[in-house]
């Protein structure tokens, strides 16, 4: 039924708006912890300064910074494109499959808001 529809009528795009806006509050509040989590992980105290321990402490720090800065650059294309499937729901062209041209079901787009692809789509890619 979604595909003999060229668009998503309003109502629905304002339904997906909702979603989106707060997936979108959500992800800038996960973003905001994961970068407090770096900034505060770069203190340089010297509360345990034995040798010992701090090769050890060392290397876990630098893992859990990597960890950190992938997580935060995973946060922030999450929110980018998030706010492009705004752009979309304004210009009308939002749950419309970039590669087949057909509507994106209703409940792929409640389960994954930024997709642009259809699992017919997503699936050709393999």
């Amino acid at each position: 039924m979604a595909e003999d529809r060229q668009r998503y009528g309003d109502a629905d795009l304002q339904e997906f708006k909702e979603v989106i806006q707060a997936k979108i509050e959500k992800a800038e509040r996960d973003l905001m912890l994961i970068r407090e989590s770096f900034i505060n992980d770069q203190n340089n105290g010297t509360d345990d300064t034995s040798p010992t321990f701090k090769a050890f402490e060392e290397g876990a720090e630098t893992l859990s910074k990597e960890q950190n800065a992938i997580l935060a650059g995973r946060q922030e294309k999450f929110v980018r494109d998030l706010k492009n499937a705004l752009i979309r729901i304004q210009n009308k062209t939002y749950g419309i499959c970039r590669v087949t041209g057909k509507l994106i079901p209703k409940e792929r787009l409640m389960a994954v808001p930024h997709a642009t692809l259809s699992i017919e789509a997503k699936n050709m890619q393999r």
